[in-house]
């Protein structure tokens, strides 16, 4: 989750606060722990925020967490397109598992 907007007038949060979803519960609310230490649920109508779409990569042993999984297919398409050989099949691997919806992505190398 990423905050967009948040209508409190006792706490400042950054737009741009990112956190996970502990719950929602019966009238909507968000409940949110977020990055900062803080859990304060994001109140429907009056706050606003939106869900990432997070996906791991490892690629050459390295693992990266994106929050957006549009980013790292566009990333790695592009490593892809400048590479050859051994190194731009690590790239297709990755490639096609991130368009395939995997959660973990990797080039095959543990």
């Amino acid at each position: 989750m990423e905050l967009i907007e948040l209508n409190d007038p006792y706490r400042h949060f950054d737009t741009g606060l990112k956190g996970t979803v502990s719950c929602v519960d019966d009238t909507g609310t968000i409940h949110v722990d977020w990055d900062n230490g803080s859990h304060l649920g994001i109140v429907y109508g009056e706050d606003s925020c939106r869900k990432l779409n997070t996906v791991k990569t490892i690629c050459y042993g390295r693992e990266e967490v994106w929050d957006s999984r549009e980013d790292a297919l566009e990333f790695y398409m592009k490593a892809m397109a400048g590479s050859e050989g051994s190194e731009q099949e690590r790239y297709a691997k990755i490639v096609a598992e991130l368009a395939m919806g995997k959660a973990v992505c990797t080039d095959g190398e543990e």
